[in-house]
């Protein structure tokens, strides 16, 4: 296959996953760089851009392992060189958009988990000339900082969206547990499920450790029986609700934001009700392309809008399609 052929395949793909996603979080902050190549793509490197993807990854989270890889597989795809970073501490997570700055990269995509604080570092990259895109996080906040697109989910818009579902399924004291303190994104999904059930109550949990999740959720089960629903903002958190209830002898229910092959696999044995999928692969490849498209030819991709990756729903009704794509990390 020529580079022009193979360069077509790729843009039209490209342009098949924007209109799909329209329509419709480790290594404690040191430096990865990705450099590979895959048959008919691009070497790494081959089209001259470098582009730092800088998130607020937590160790031992396999939500960022979708992440990255559909930030990989962009990078192959456009012969980019990719540098990947992450620190879950939001200063930390400023020092390495500054770290990226310096070194004078192409391009940056970053997650906003942490407006406020990320934003002087955010203006220094936009001062320096070098194109920023925001993802997975901060879609109300992304314009005001000055990132020029953002791919993600509308986290109050899922978060309603689960609340309406679950009422309709009786739900009436909902407990939603926030992993990691200060997010707006799993703010913003529990106060949507607040939205719709004023029953709904929020638990801080400490998403870095699983034990600490699964007795804290247990002691809050144990001693409060009306909790009928448990929201889990993420599919490691899940696992870990599952066995707290086990643990209470709880009789809630339970969903979970995200996913991952254990968390499918649950919902397919009617353990977890439903997921509400924010597709962390295509955000990842987005956020890539996005960035090769501007730097290559000025595109501007959502026409100033958001591109929406969900939310979108998994349970047992598509569970059977989508579970062997959680195995390789592309759903």
């Amino acid at each position: 296959m020529t580079n022009t052929r193979s360069r077509g395949a790729r843009l039209a793909a490209l342009a098949a996953i924007v209109t799909l996603a329209t329509a419709a979080c480790s290594s404690g902050g040191k430096e990865k760089t990705t450099e590979t190549s895959a048959a008919g793509a691009n070497a790494a490197g081959s089209s001259g851009y470098t582009i730092a993807m800088i998130t607020h990854e937590t160790p031992g989270d396999t939500f960022w392992d979708k992440i990255k890889a559909g930030a990989q597989q962009a990078a192959k795809d456009t012969g980019t060189t990719l540098k990947y970073s992450n620190d879950p501490d939001a200063a930390k997570q400023a020092v390495l958009i500054q770290n990226a700055i310096d070194s004078k990269v192409s391009g940056i995509a970053t997650t906003l988990v942490t407006p406020d604080a990320l934003a002087g570092s955010v203006k220094a990259a936009t001062d320096a000339g070098i194109p920023l895109v925001g993802f997975n996080s901060g879609i109300d906040q992304y314009q005001k900082l000055g990132a020029l697109m953002y791919f993600g989910s509308d986290e109050n818009l899922a978060g309603s969206t689960a609340g309406k579902r679950i009422a309709e399924a009786g739900a009436k004291h909902p407990l939603c547990a926030i992993q990691a303190q200060g997010s707006v994104a799993l703010e913003a999904r529990c106060a949507g499920v607040k939205s719709v059930l004023p029953g709904t109550e929020n638990i801080q949990v400490n998403g870095a450790d699983d034990a600490a999740v699964v007795s804290t959720l247990q002691a809050k089960l144990a001693q409060d029986k009306s909790i009928d629903y448990i929201v889990t903002l993420g599919a490691p958190i899940a696992i870990d609700a599952l066995k707290a209830m086990d643990q209470a002898s709880s009789k809630a229910k339970l969903i979970t934001f995200d996913l991952n092959a254990e968390a499918a696999q649950n919902i397919q044995d009617g353990k977890i009700e439903f997921s509400i999928d924010q597709q962390p692969y295509v955000q990842g490849y987005l956020a890539v392309t996005s960035l090769y498209l501007y730097l290559k030819n000025g595109n501007d991709i959502g026409g100033g809008k958001a591109v929406l990756t969900g939310p979108s729903f998994v349970d047992k009704t598509n569970i059977d399609k989508i579970l062997p794509f959680t195995k390789n990390n592309t759903r």
